[in-house]
Order: structure tokens, then C-alpha cells, then sequence
């Protein structure tokens, strides 16, 4: 009777644990006002001369049913989905067949695999250079631009150096011995927040900010934008065009140091918010992060265009939710169906498109580290 019980239980614990695994959320978003797309002429898109510029821009959750949920919502356009190039990325950590942010992050910044949680550091907790620091010794100056706060993983992998990605005021505590340049994140609040000698560390190395419009970001060495908390937040709750307006600022900014010293520029830029509405399995707010973040690229490839010395690469540090979009949709009415099997990360490697000299550099397959290992090459000219 007792190993029947035994079994019969664990039969139960079996059916659960499946109904749970298998359990869909489904979304909808409907009625939305196309914002339109931008599809450049291709001249420079492929040349062999190595590009001055490099603007990474990570889409953080987003897999192609991300990507394609906006495509669809946009009436079936997205400046993103208008260029030629685009391969595939793995993501999986040193340590997890699914990564976290933190590790993923850290390879995009450092072209080295790492541990879950990790911040710039590798599997032992040793620190491992970033782009920043490896670009600044030759005159490529480096920024960052991400809708997350300062702190978060992907951001604070371009500038820190800790062994887990819960250690903010480490992290933040890193930020004026980084080699960045110019960086725009949140928030004035979470500063505010910092120990009293972290707060005046980094005003001696940056002049900080909240907003663009200050007279204080011109003629300075290195700007740090930090608005408030709610233009940030999810476009849910009215973030308005912060992820493309400092986009814009972060490429003006650092062409002015590129122009003055002939030398170049990296930026990463991070729709974050597209992750933490999978994480939530909130369908309509990822659509609008994507259109959102599509914006951003929009400004990246108009002036990857106009300048004819910059490669941008569009990507992500992993998928999100496990998103697939059911068979109602009806494009021309702005109007999409999605569903989530997860409210976690998931393996599936994520596409890259690039625009841009040696944009076919990145074609096929590829892990994140070795993304950031070709982008080294590329600007340092070897």
C-alpha cells in the first residue's frame, strides 16, 4: 500500500509539474498607429575598409518572435527588418545552458564566457577587460545608452567589475575608474541612493545630468545622463523618446571626441525593457518596446548612412519567454496574438543584423563572446 501511495503521489507531482511547464499566457495588441521604418541605400553596407565606429545595440529578451511581434504590429515593416545582413547568435554562459543577462552581458563586453551573475569578470571572479578599456589605450572612445538603470547587468558589463550583478553599489562604485565617455541610463533616484563618497567620486570624473537640454554637457570631457526614474520605465508608463533621443546625443557626443582626436567611437546601446516585459509575459508592452527600441536603431542606421565609417550591430543577450505569435494577425490593422511558455530566459540563439563595413563579418553562426572578439579586431585595425 505505502509504494502504491509512493507511486501515485509521484505520479501526481509528475502531472503537475507538466501542466505547469505547459501552461500558455496569450496576449494581444491591436490598433496600432504605424511609426513607419527607414531603409538605407546599402552604399557602405559591406565594404572591406575597416569601420571607424562601432554602435552595438542590444535588444535584451529579444528573440526573432520579438522582432517579427513588431514587424507585424508595424504593419508589416521595421528598420531593422530592412537591412540585408544578419546571422545567428548562441548565448548559452560558462556555466548555464541558459544564461542570464550578467554572463551574456559580460561576453558581449569582454569577447570571454563567464559564469550566470557574473559583471565583467571571468569563471574565477578575475576581471577581464572590456571594450572600453581595451579601445581607450589607441584613442576609441566608448558610451553606453540603456532604458535599465546604471546597475543593471548589460549596462554595467561595458564599465564594472563584480562577481555578482546584485552588488550595486560596487558597480556603481566602479563607474569613475571606467573608461567611458558618455554614458545615459537610470536614474537620478538610484544615484541619489549611492554612498555620499560614490556620489562625489563620479561627479569629479563626469559632469552628470538630467537632462539633455543642459548647458552643462557642452564643452565636458565626459557626460553622464541620469533622468528621472520615469523616463526610464516601461513605455507602459509613458516613458517618452529616451532610448532614441540619447541614442542621437550618444553618437553626436562621441563623434566630437572622434572628430577632435581622428580617432573612433563604440557605443552600446540596450532596449532593456523588451526582457522585463517577457518576464511578465506582457505581451502589448514588448510590442512597444520593440517599436521603441526600433526607433533607436533607426537613429543608428540614418547616421551609420550618412557617416559611411560606422558598422551597427542589432542583437540580443538572449530570448525571453519563449515567444511565439499565434496564427490571428492582421498586419494592416496593427494587430498581433502572442504566446509565452516561460516567464524565464530561454537557450534559443537570437539573430544579429549588421549594417555597415565588414557587416558580413557576422554572418552564420556565432557565440556572444566571439560577437565582441571580432568587434575588437575590427577597431583596432588588426
Amino acid at each position: 500500500m505505502m509504494k502504491k501511495l509512493i507511486l501515485t503521489a509521484a505520479a501526481a507531482i509528475v502531472a503537475i509539474s507538466q501542466a505547469f511547464a505547459q501552461n500558455l499566457v496569450e496576449g494581444k495588441i491591436e490598433g496600432v498607429t504605424p511609426q513607419g521604418s527607414y531603409t538605407p541605400s546599402f552604399k557602405y553596407d559591406g565594404e572591406q575598409k575597416a569601420p571607424l565606429n562601432i554602435i552595438l545595440m542590444i535588444g535584451d529578451g529579444t528573440g526573432l518572435a520579438q522582432i517579427a511581434s513588431g514587424y507585424y504590429a508595424n504593419g508589416g515593416t521595421l528598420t531593422v527588418m530592412n537591412l540585408r545582413t544578419m546571422g545567428l547568435v548562441t548565448t548559452c554562459s560558462a556555466s548555464h545552458f541558459t544564461t542570464d543577462s550578467a554572463a551574456s552581458g559580460t561576453a558581449y563586453a569582454t569577447g570571454h564566457k563567464t559564469h550566470n551573475h557574473a559583471v565583467g569578470v571571468d569563471v574565477n571572479d578575475k576581471t577581464l577587460p572590456n571594450i572600453p578599456e581595451i579601445l581607450a589605450p589607441v584613442g576609441i572612445v566608448s558610451g553606453i545608452v540603456s532604458t535599465d538603470d546604471l546597475h543593471g547587468a548589460t549596462p554595467a558589463s561595458f564599465f564594472a567589475h563584480q562577481p555578482h550583478r546584485k552588488m550595486t553599489d560596487e558597480i556603481w562604485a566602479d563607474l569613475p575608474s571606467s573608461k567611458l565617455a558618455f554614458f545615459a541610463a537610470g536614474s537620478e533616484e538610484k544615484f541619489a541612493e549611492r554612498p555620499a563618497g560614490t556620489q562625489e567620486a563620479i561627479r569629479k570624473e563626469f559632469t552628470i545630468v538630467s537632462s539633455l537640454d543642459s548647458g552643462l554637457t557642452k564643452g565636458a570631457a565626459r557626460v553622464g545622463y541620469l533622468p528621472p526614474k520615469s523616463e526610464t520605465q516601461s513605455m507602459k508608463y509613458g516613458r517618452g523618446d529616451f532610448l532614441p533621443a540619447s541614442t542621437k546625443f550618444a553618437i553626436d557626443f562621441l563623434m566630437n571626441h572622434r572628430t577632435g582626436r581622428k580617432k573612433g567611437f563604440f557605443l552600446m546601446v540596450e532596449g532593456a525593457r523588451i526582457d522585463k516585459s517577457c518576464h511578465k509575459n506582457d505581451f502589448p508592452s514588448a510590442v512597444k518596446e520593440m517599436l521603441d527600441f526600433d526607433k533607436a536603431i533607426e537613429a543608428a542606421i540614418r547616421f551609420a548612412e550618412k557617416d559611411g565609417n560606422t558598422l551597427v550591430l542589432i542583437s540580443a543577450d538572449h530570448e525571453t519567454g519563449g515567444l511565439s505569435l499565434n496564427r490571428n494577425g492582421v498586419p494592416e490593422e496593427g494587430t498581433v496574438e502572442g504566446r509565452f511558455v516561460t516567464r524565464g530566459h530561454t537557450p534559443i540563439p537570437v539573430p544579429i543584423f549588421a549594417y555597415g563595413p565588414h557587416s558580413q563579418d557576422f554572418m552564420g553562426v556565432q557565440g556572444n563572446d566571439e560577437v565582441a572578439r571580432k568587434i575588437i579586431k575590427l577597431l583596432r585595425g588588426k
